[in-house]
């Protein structure tokens, strides 16, 4: 008898977890369990970054993808609008890849030393320059393979090149936004750029990969920033989860 009485409550608990209701958050929206990646809810978040960003692109003033491709490289922690003013100068004194490639490398490292790591930096452009000029014939390589041969050239600046100069989807731009984005948007668990791209590459459609990079780095610019993210001001707000929301 009171083996039958076991099972009975068991069958109870079973049923009442079944039924149980999506527990939800203090602002209605759904817990985080299980909901970051759903479809639904990712098509949501393109959708509301399409209506905040619809023209959203680099922020990198170029005019070539040579130029773009300096740029990015300069770009690696330092702000865009400081590699902007030092690129003004810069490209008018080193034109083309040729004149980067076989530069004083003490005057170059002074025309970059705003944007900092300049030593590095100077390696990197010069030697980048060196393989375009004799092994690319002068022009940028549009092919993933290809383009991280060149010294100083990882994914993220790879991606930024691809898809902005050349509008290649080869996958999707990780940086410091992005990131940290991703990350409290729940599009990804992962902290190592590379993780997070083959994450977001799951479930952002590969048409968007381009355009959704420059959008997570916009908003994360100018609403999810790192301190103190406006969420009062962020039209991704009723989707988002985020443990660190602001009131």
């Amino acid at each position: 008898m009171a083996k039958n009485k076991s099972k009975t409550a068991a069958g109870k608990t079973s049923r009442a977890r079944k039924s149980a209701p999506t527990r939800t958050t203090k602002r209605g929206a759904p817990s985080r369990a299980g909901r970051g990646t759903d479809p639904a809810r990712v098509g949501t978040i393109l959708k509301k970054l399409d209506e905040a960003y619809p023209a959203a692109t680099c922020a990198l003033v170029h005019d070539s993808p040579f130029q773009l491709l300096i740029s990015t490289i300069l770009s690696a922690q330092c702000t865009d609008v400081r590699v902007n003013e030092v690129t003004k100068t810069l490209f008018v004194k080193y034109p083309n890849p040729k004149a980067f490639a076989y530069a004083d490398p003490n005057e170059l490292q002074q025309q970059i030393r705003p944007t900092g790591f300049f030593r590095n930096k100077t390696k990197s452009i010069m030697g980048a320059s060196k393989m375009i000029v004799e092994e690319f014939h002068g022009e940028v390589p549009k092919t993933m393979e290809q383009i991280l041969t060149l010294p100083g050239v990882a994914r993220k600046t790879a991606n930024v090149v691809l898809g902005t100069a050349f509008g290649i989807s080869s996958g999707v731009v990780v940086d410091t936004h992005v990131r940290r984005v991703s990350n409290r948007l729940d599009l990804t668990k992962n902290s190592d750029p590379k993780k997070i791209e083959q994450d977001l590459m799951k479930v952002i459609p590969l048409e968007k990969w381009i355009l959704f990079s420059h959008q997570l780095i916009w908003h994360g610019r100018r609403v999810c920033q790192a301190r103190t993210p406006k969420c009062l001001e962020c039209n991704l707000e009723p989707v988002c989860y985020s443990k660190d929301k602001t009131n």
